[in-house]
């Protein structure tokens, strides 16, 4: 189905309590038309700044104004996230878009509170900021100018070029070390990229956008994530030249992990687009996954295990001896959220 990831809609893990007339439709599939179009769905949470108790990420809080994601990346890890609002991992998740349009008054209501502490927060920790529609609605922009105005840290991670159009408001933060931004560029291959995210900016306009955020100072952090072993690891070196060339400060990258049924809809997607790889693929991941697909905190989600993690490992850190400086970047600024806690500089 052109523009889309996935091609169906499995059934979700919490169908079985949506019954109808108190009968269960166990029905493995439901049909689709061609032609689906992506609905916008307005929702109004009283909450937007969610707490992220997980020990392998880098961030602590995160704010998602949208659920659901239209770039339909068939990889992702967020599109289970879609079965909590009762919809599809498949094309429910990159065809309905859940969107926050009071995020902006509730991100400043979070942090005018007196019981606020100061701390980064991430655009976006599940699905992306930046995606198709963001370039109307405006949402994600509106949070960052609420960011400026109370001089509070985010950092951003997004596979959409979009992002430029708001550099004006990033310079701003970045002058005042209040903002990093991450990149996510997962092949260099358009054609396989095309298939694998559908919506996502191409390639090259990818390491543009690490090009001109670099070149306004701003700190730039590629991320290979997920990288998908038999698919696209033999691209690790070239692509972090690459990234590094482009302007990038750094190169981090994730295993893929075909958490509850994304492993169906993955390999659907290999048997549609790389058949004749389907299997190595597949059985490279549980390899690496210690016989699964899937992976847990516990079960080091991020990096997996053995000799083919081990190697993708020793890649990367490669890959960063060559191509990136050994200088860390400057910690986010902390200190001034304080004083603008009003929305204007507090005088003394």
């Amino acid at each position: 189905m052109k523009g889309r990831g996935a091609n169906y809609n499995p059934v979700h893990r919490f169908e079985e309590y949506d019954s109808q007339e108190g009968v269960f439709d166990d029905l493995k599939y439901e049909e689709e038309s061609s032609s689906i179009k992506t609905e916008y769905i307005p929702t109004f949470p009283k909450t937007v700044v969610n707490y992220v108790d997980s020990e392998d990420v880098p961030f602590s809080y995160s704010i998602n104004p949208y659920q659901g994601c239209e770039h339909g990346c068939i990889y992702c890890y967020a599109r289970p996230t879609h079965n909590f609002w009762g919809y599809s991992s498949g094309l429910d998740f990159e065809q309905k878009i859940l969107i926050k349009e009071n995020a902006a008054e509730l991100l400043e209501q979070k942090l005018k509170s007196k019981r606020w502490k100061c701390c980064p927060i991430a655009l976006s920790g599940n699905t992306d900021c930046y995606q198709p529609i963001e370039a109307k609605l405006k949402i994600t922009r509106s949070l960052l100018e609420v960011f400026y105005r109370y001089r509070h840290p985010v950092t951003i991670i997004t596979k959409n070029s979009l992002i430029l159009r708001d550099i004006d408001l990033l310079k701003k933060l970045n002058d005042d070390r209040l903002v990093r931004v991450a990149i996510s560029v997962t092949s260099l291959d358009s054609g396989l990229q095309q298939k694998l995210e559908p919506r996502t900016s191409s390639p090259r306009k990818r390491l543009n956008t690490i090009k001109t955020l670099s070149r306004e100072g701003i700190p730039v952090t590629a991320m290979m994530a997920p990288i998908i072993p038999g698919l696209t690891d033999h691209e690790i070196l070239d692509l972090a030249k690459a990234v590094a060339e482009a302007g990038a400060s750094d190169l981090r990258y994730t295993i893929v992990r075909l958490n509850f049924d994304l492993d169906e809809l993955f390999e659907s997607w290999l048997e549609e687009h790389v058949p004749d790889r389907k299997e190595r693929v597949i059985n490279t991941i549980k390899d690496l996954r210690r016989g699964k697909l899937s992976a847990t905190i516990q079960e080091n989600r991020h990096r997996g295990y053995g000799e083919i993690a081990s190697i993708i490992s020793q890649q990367i850190e490669l890959a960063r001896k060559l191509y990136f400086k050994a200088a860390e970047l400057e910690e986010l600024n902390l200190e001034l959220h304080e004083n603008y806690k009003t929305g204007q500089l507090t005088l003394f």
